[in-house]
């Protein structure tokens, strides 16, 4: 379920402040055995917010992007 554009517009990167952007997909599984560009359920959806200065990797788990700079990933 992508995020709501208001919502997208106020989020900013923790580390630096840059935007950030939506993405489906990611480097592995998530906690519960998603497959990137899967909800649990088997559904696609939007599994990382992107940083667009720094390139952290930010994880959106059950429509909620938790944007804490430990939990992110780094980029490649």
């Amino acid at each position: 379920m992508p995020l709501e554009a208001g919502l997208l517009a106020i989020l900013a990167c923790p580390a630096c402040h840059a935007p950030l952007r939506e993405e489906s997909g990611g480097a592995s599984t998530g906690p519960s055995g998603e497959t990137p560009g899967e909800t649990p359920g088997g559904e696609p959806g939007i599994t990382e917010l992107v940083c667009t200065g720094c390139g952290l990797a930010y994880p959106v788990r059950d429509g909620i992007p938790v944007l804490l700079v430990d939990e992110a990933r780094r980029p490649a």
